[in-house]
């Protein structure tokens, strides 16, 4: 592949896609490393916070080069910034950059979540502001939406934006904040209306993180790494015209991004985590286990079926179509594939993953996948909220049979 020799993508190309692939490896030569050998027991996360923000700049100014060479946003209008290219631009490159020790890392989470959103919701001034600012990386967004009190049941939030003038007061506090601590932006859900049901009554605000009355203060995960935050804001002030979408109607943008990022979670893949489990179980000797051998079985069936689901549904949000399934089905499949490979690995090493020292990488990585599965299970909307979505978008079964979102938000009772 790195030596220009034929493969079975060039035989397959158009003329005009021999011609882009030919512009990306010749760009991924001149500009980056190839993949050397890597442990197969390496774990994506850092426990030191400075190996964790420099990798998180890294991706950061890749993105910047992936933008100045006409390589970023390959289906977005040429216009913002993007290249007005199709989805088979975004496929070649894909194929061709997995060779390579380079990423843009948190940034393509935010980029697959936003982009779209201000695509359908912003206005035009938004769009050509904002869009090419994202597609570059000079902004970096996180998400702040989940509070303490309001997770599974997100609409339910209460952080409070008060309209003073054309700006709005916020005060509140989130929580599980993927990379708040680095980011420069936010997307933020506030209560605008408390007097509507809790569904209506919510703003859509993009938020300068380095507005006066806003502090991120990092979390410890059980791996011992900091990627979750909880973001206090204080009096906060939002310009009414950072508002993406209509006062008081932001819960059908917030849908939007969570819909966009099910399906990033789900088509974004980490590599193959079968793999490693089988060569877990041949290092204890346990790739005999007619039991162990099933579970294997079965992983192997749910990664290539996740794979499959995946790339249909992100191959329509790049052609900016409805997905052909609701993303729901992956985040929910995502997280309950890491349950399954956490007891798996676990089942497999047996003692030896927990009693092993420190510097031990195999029972490290055995570690991670079982402690993993919880923070997979919780960000991105959780495996509750999941299976609700399945049942009343994509069944049409009725509704939990309440009447919280029926009555303005101020009246339903909390705890």
């Amino acid at each position: 592949m790195l030596t220009g020799a034929m493969t079975a993508e060039d035989t397959h190309d158009t003329p005009e896609q021999a011609t882009f692939r030919a512009e990306v490896r010749a760009f991924l030569a001149a500009h980056a490393e190839p993949k050397g050998e890597a442990s197969l027991w390496a774990v994506n996360f850092h426990t030191d916070p400075a190996d964790a923000a420099r990798e998180f700049a890294a991706g950061r100014a890749w993105q910047r080069t992936l933008f100045e060479n006409d390589l970023a946003g390959l289906t977005y209008p040429k216009e913002l910034g993007g290249r007005g290219g199709q989805p088979w631009h975004e496929t070649i490159y894909r194929e061709e950059a997995v060779h390579y020790a380079v990423s843009s890392g948190f940034i393509a989470s935010t980029i697959a979540m936003l982009g779209p959103t201000l695509m359908k919701w912003g206005t035009d001034e938004q769009r050509a502001t904002l869009v090419p600012r994202l597609l570059s990386g000079e902004d970096a967004w996180c998400q702040l939406f989940s509070e303490p009190g309001a997770g599974s049941d997100l609409a339910g939030l209460a952080c409070r934006a008060v309209r003073d003038g054309d700006e709005l007061v916020v005060t509140g506090q989130k929580v599980w904040n993927s990379a708040a601590q680095w980011c420069t932006k936010g997307m933020l859900l506030v209560r605008t209306n408390p007097d509507l049901p809790k569904h209506h009554g919510i703003t859509f605000l993009l938020l300068d993180m380095a507005s006066p009355g806003v502090e991120v203060r990092p979390l410890v995960q059980p791996t011992g790494a900091q990627h979750f935050n909880e973001v206090f804001l204080s009096e906060v002030r939002v310009p009414i015209a950072n508002a993406l979408g209509a006062i008081d109607e932001g819960w059908a943008v917030a849908r939007t991004v969570l819909s966009n990022e099910s399906a990033f979670i789900g088509g974004g893949g980490r590599g193959s985590v079968n793999d490693r489990l089988v060569a877990l179980a041949r290092l204890h000797g346990r790739d005999a286990d007619p039991v162990i051998r099933q579970h294997l079985a079965t992983t192997y069936e749910r990664e290539q079926i996740l794979s499959y689901m995946g790339e249909r549904i992100m191959a329509a949000v790049r052609r900016r179509e409805v997905p052909p399934m609701d993303p729901s089905i992956l985040k929910l499949y995502v997280a309950e594939n890491a349950v399954r490979n956490g007891n798996l690995a676990m089942s497999i090493a047996g003692a030896s993953a927990v009693a092993a020292p420190a510097h031990d990488e195999v029972a490290r990585w055995a570690q991670a996948e079982l402690l993993g599965r919880f923070g997979i299970s919780i960000g991105g909307g959780t495996n509750e909220v999941q299976r609700n979505n399945l049942a009343e978008r994509a069944l049409g079964l009725p509704k939990e049979s309440r009447k919280d979102h029926e009555i303005p938000w101020r009246e339903i009772p909390r705890s």
